[in-house]
């Protein structure tokens, strides 16, 4: 295909040569890309996405929607693996579509990456104000007002409406992102350690929840164990469900968050697949395992909270000493999903400008930190924003689309380039390639297709924007595009 054609796609080896130009240190290894699934992955999900899904959606058969939304994470996963080993390079699905799909797709996908990784960073941090400011109301302390700890902007009661909510600015979720974004500016080195950290302390407080919560669990809670449905779709049922898989897909994305560390991997061919799948196994184990402690420990209903492992405890006096160590547990995993997703974002800026989609600067690489600075502060400054302005739902309903949508392309991806290119050496090989890669694409589809009809609406708009902002600069600029193959470049940081 010719290279002017706007599904041109990128040859396998300039991709690997990026990996050799960027300038990136090479300092993970296997259990330390799991630790960085694993804080990806849990946080959101089992502290705040949990409970609101049984009590609007799924009740005590929220375990089944997890279970869905995990058999299409590991068909996703799977490709990713085989993907992950044979181009090992930060971008994660962007990278992969530009070798499969062509150009356009490649920044399609790109651009909804962002919704993935940089609205998910915003995500989370509107949990943690939550559970922040829940932390203080345990100690007795209450110096932030209303306005200070609520979003000005909310969805209307049609889903589809912005509505605004009186508040000012969610101030703690800026200040944590603040905070984290300073950490990724640091190292990759500073991050995962950071990372590890917090992981071993959320999985101890998530292990502590199931293990001593086990024992209270009160198993009429669990009958009706699929609710009747209410008449409305996705309110309790098959299609609660359905509904619920959809929305706690978000739980799962940091999984893929491990593919955009892969310059940075020590042994990206063998670690990658093992970091990828690893992270997702064991928590989605813990995933099941949580949702069922929870929805048995009180009715269904009563998780319709912000802070729902919370709310569990508190119903039993005998659990209630394990409530601070929960809110701790759950501040530490919000802020680890957070660093992921900003450590992530932060790389695929850059391998996007490696290929001149985007600006040059994106690729600037810190002298002394050797990280990607600029693209690191700009993701973290969008990312503070969103979560300063935005109510939960939507940022979480706009991550869990974007990323869908990603895993979608990868499942197709991987299995054109089975097609194309059988030539090519895979470390890793999706078994049953054929099945596993249209399962998986039926299965991301069908949790897309439950979401409401206001989120399809905001992905047209940003998408829209996304289609623009290609055409006025990265059409123009494209490294493909020109011919301009070889080691890239990155813009030199500033004074050096």
């Amino acid at each position: 295909m010719s290279k002017h054609g706007l599904f041109a796609t990128m040859p396998i080896a300039e991709l690997a040569r990026d990996r050799e130009g960027a300038g990136l240190k090479r300092s993970l290894g296997p259990m330390a890309l799991i630790a960085i699934g694993i804080g990806g992955i849990i946080g959101t999900g089992i502290f705040v996405l949990t409970g609101l899904a049984a009590a609007q959606h799924a009740g005590p058969a929220i375990p089944l929607s997890f279970i869905i939304a995990a058999i299409g994470c590991v068909f996703a996963g799977l490709c990713y693996a085989e993907f992950a080993s044979m181009v090992p390079v930060s971008g994660s699905a962007y990278a992969y579509s530009y070798a499969t799909l062509g150009e356009f797709t490649a920044w399609f996908v790109g651009w909804n990456l962002v919704l993935e990784y940089m609205f998910a960073a915003a995500t989370v941090s509107v949990g943690w104000s939550r559970y922040f400011v829940k932390m203080l109301e345990e100690l007795g302390i209450q110096f932030l007002p209303q306005a200070l700890i609520t979003a000005p902007f909310a969805a209307g009661p049609d889903g589809h409406s912005i509505v605004f909510t009186g508040g000012i600015l969610n101030l703690p979720a800026v200040i944590i992102a603040a905070i984290v974004t300073t950490v990724c500016y640091i190292g990759i080195r500073q991050s995962a350690t950071v990372n590890g950290i917090v992981v071993i302390i959320k999985v101890t407080v998530v292990l502590a929840v199931i293990a001593f919560g086990a024992f209270f669990v009160n198993f009429d809670n669990w009958h009706p164990y699929i609710p009747e449905n209410t008449g409305t779709f996705g309110e309790f049922g098959i299609s609660g469900i359905l509904r619920a898989s959809g929305i706690i897909f978000f739980a799962y994305i940091g999984f893929d968050a491990v593919s955009t560390a892969a310059q940075e991997a020590r042994n990206p061919q063998k670690d990658m697949p093992i970091g990828i799948l690893g992270s997702l196994l064991i928590c989605t184990l813990l995933y099941i395992l949580m949702s069922a402690v929870l929805t048995g420990l009180v009715p269904y209903p009563q998780l319709n909270d912000a802070a729902p492992v919370a709310v569990a405890l508190q119903a039993h006096p005998e659990l209630s000493w394990l409530t601070f160590w929960v809110i701790v547990g759950a501040l530490a995993g919000l802020t680890s999903v957070i660093l992921v997703m900003i450590l992530a974002q932060a790389r695929i800026f850059l391998t996007m400008s490696q290929h001149g989609l985007i600006p040059r600067a994106f690729a600037k690489v810190h002298p002394k930190y050797r990280t990607p600075h600029v693209a690191t502060v700009v993701t973290g400054v969008f990312a503070a924003i969103a979560g300063g302005l935005l109510p939960i739902g939507i940022l979480g309903e706009l991550v869990s689309i974007g990323t869908l949508i990603a895993f979608m392309v990868v499942c197709i991806g991987v299995l054109v380039l089975r097609y194309t290119r059988p030539d090519l050496p895979r470390p890793f090989r999706v078994p049953g390639v054929w099945a596993v890669s249209i399962l998986g694409f039926l299965f991301c589809g069908a949790m897309a297709a439950t979401l409401p009809a206001g989120t399809w609406v905001r992905l047209v708009v940003w998408t829209a924007l996304g289609f623009i902002l290609y055409f006025a600069y990265g059409y123009r600029r494209s490294r493909l595009r020109a011919g301009d193959f070889g080691p890239p470049q990155p813009a030199r940081a500033e004074g050096t």
